[in-house]
């Protein structure tokens, strides 16, 4: 094809297939050099999560006296101990509770936090300091230093059309997929087939058309592995039909079909309580809790959950007092949870947040978020942690 027809074509193709948002850096992918295969789900709650709402630290009365309306009730709640206890609307994951498949870590933060979604969230995706700006993520470098030692292995899966922060690397990045035959079928085009099959080392070598053409080429391989590995694996479990139930779904369907993919990113958003708290806050965690425990026991069926570990975060927890509108407004710390059959501490982890001694109204962070992906890094990925998150950090023990 000519280098003028390409870039006329790139132009129509871009508007016809929506072409920026699925097209993404992807490296092909080698089952057979992968050994060790462990699987990372990391599902991000976008909007910042009350944590005080979602483990609720029932044994404090500070909690309620900074609450008299959005508190909940001691007597609907689920206690897990004699302080703490879950908002009920994540019912379903008490089985998942007492299976010691879940971990707690309460007042997870940073230095300086920044109540911002955008700047928080970038904060959390790359594992930057707040005054420090990144432009991979955490588990974009970690593609990255494994692509040097074997430069076709690794991958990651975002289920959705544009790809987070955090899977971005200098040289490799993951993948944004929401529906694999969509993505199949675009990629099965007549623009995309003329690419494939037409391109040659002149259009390759050229920095940025050649670039270009390269991660075409790329999806349009990607996309026949995906489309017709899963395929060959029907999910038999039940989930709940929501958004995060039919991304979890998806990426059940990944895993149990082989697809080597080691890293797999979910998202659900709704979780910006500013008013009604209860209500809105209710719903949200409800459609997780719901979709989470349906995948969990999904996973235990088919015998993948001791391979998999699924990591639950957001950007910022909310501020310890309810607001006039009967909601909560950005705060700092919050907890993250975690889901395996290989914690280290099953249950709640550590104290819950101290309601006494607070900065400004917030709470102060006691675990480091990035000690959290130390420990992910090290014993779950098996890579040093400070090659990725560019310094040395003690780390947890979660896994």
């Amino acid at each position: 094809m000519k280098r003028r027809d390409f870039l006329k074509n790139s132009m129509l193709a871009s508007g016809a297939f929506m072409l920026p948002a699925f097209l993404k850096p992807f490296e092909a992918l080698a089952q057979s050099d992968l050994t060790g295969h462990k699987n990372l789900v990391v599902i991000q709650l976008s909007g910042g999560n009350d944590g005080l709402n979602t483990i609720i630290p029932y044994g404090n009365d500070i909690y309620y006296q900074k609450r008299a309306t959005i508190g909940i009730k001691q007597a609907d709640l689920i206690t897990l101990n004699d302080m703490q206890g879950f908002n009920p609307n994540l019912s379903a994951l008490k089985p998942i509770y007492d299976q010691g498949w879940m971990s707690i870590v309460n007042a997870v933060g940073y230095p300086n936090p920044d109540r911002s979604h955008f700047r928080s969230m970038d904060i959390w995706q790359t594992g930057s300091n707040s005054n420090e700006f990144l432009t991979t993520g955490w588990l974009g470098r970690y593609l990255d230093i494994n692509r040097a030692a074997m430069p076709k292995d690794y991958a990651a899966i975002e289920l959705d059309d544009t790809l987070s922060l955090a899977l971005k690397g200098k040289t490799m990045s993951g993948m944004a997929v929401s529906d694999p035959y969509k993505l199949y079928q675009n990629t099965r085009e007549p623009f995309f087939k003329n690419i494939v099959n037409e391109h040659d080392a002149q259009h390759l070598s050229e920095d940025n058309l050649g670039y270009l053409y390269k991660s075409m080429i790329d999806t349009y391989s990607a996309a026949d592995y995906i489309q017709n590995t899963s395929k060959t694996y029907n999910v038999k479990a039940e989930y709940p039909h929501t958004p995060t139930g039919n991304q979890l779904r998806t990426v059940s369907k990944f895993i149990n079909s082989g697809l080597q993919t080691r890293v797999y990113y979910v998202s659900q958003s709704g979780f910006d309580t500013h008013a009604t708290q209860q209500v809105n806050q209710g719903k949200a965690l409800k459609m997780y809790g719901d979709a989470v425990a349906a995948f969990i026991n999904d996973l235990k069926q088919t015998g993948k959950l001791d391979d998999t570990l699924i990591l639950t975060f957001s950007e910022f927890g909310r501020r310890v007092e309810q607001n006039a509108s009967g909601g909560t407004d950005h705060g700092t710390a919050s907890n993250i949870m975690l889901f395996g059959t290989k914690l280290q501490k099953p249950g709640i982890c550590n104290d819950a947040p101290d309601l006494s001694d607070l900065d400004n109204g917030d709470l102060k962070y006691k675990v480091d978020f990035r000690d959290v992906y130390a420990n992910i890094l090290d014993k779950w990925l098996d890579v040093s942690n400070e090659s990725v998150l560019n310094r040395k950090y003690d780390g947890i023990a979660l896994v």
